[in-house]
């Protein structure tokens, strides 16, 4: 801890350092209470950014973790469906042609990625993209200053 220089500081009768003049006036109390008030407010907002920033990173890293497990998938998926029409057309050898066999595993295929994608909208309109304890503290302290004024 620094040593303070009170060489020229003003001193009491006892010898002692004086005491500065109370100057906590009504308005320095209210000012001092806005300016702390506005303090918080700019912290919130600093959180609040940084929690979308982290969101934002995990987000960017499980997007390319998906993006390539879906081409992966998607390569796999092709294969399996070529598998599958020649499976059809080695079964169904004298009643269906090659063309048949593609159209109907081709339909399947369409009404299967078509289910998945309906339910996949309709999960991500679920989400919720900014922090929902950040915000909320955020919006409390600006219904304060608001209704200060």
């Amino acid at each position: 801890m620094a040593a303070t220089d009170l060489t020229n500081a003003p001193v009491a009768t006892d010898g002692l350092p004086a005491a500065k003049p109370a100057e906590t006036g009504l308005s320095q109390l209210v000012g001092g209470i806005l300016e702390d008030a506005q303090r918080l407010i700019e912290q919130q907002f600093t959180l609040l950014k940084i929690d979308l920033r982290k969101d934002l990173l995990r987000f960017r890293d499980g997007g390319i973790m998906l993006a390539i497990g879906a081409g992966c998938l998607a390569v796999a998926g092709l294969l399996l469906l070529f598998t599958l029409v020649h499976l059809l057309e080695w079964l169904t050898r004298p009643h269906l042609e090659m063309w048949a066999c593609y159209g109907l595993v081709a339909g399947f295929a369409a009404l299967v990625g078509g289910t998945v994608v309906f339910f996949g909208v309709k999960r991500i309109e679920k989400l919720k993209i900014v922090p929902e304890q950040a915000s909320q503290g955020l919006e409390e302290n600006l219904q304060w200053k608001t209704n200060r004024r």
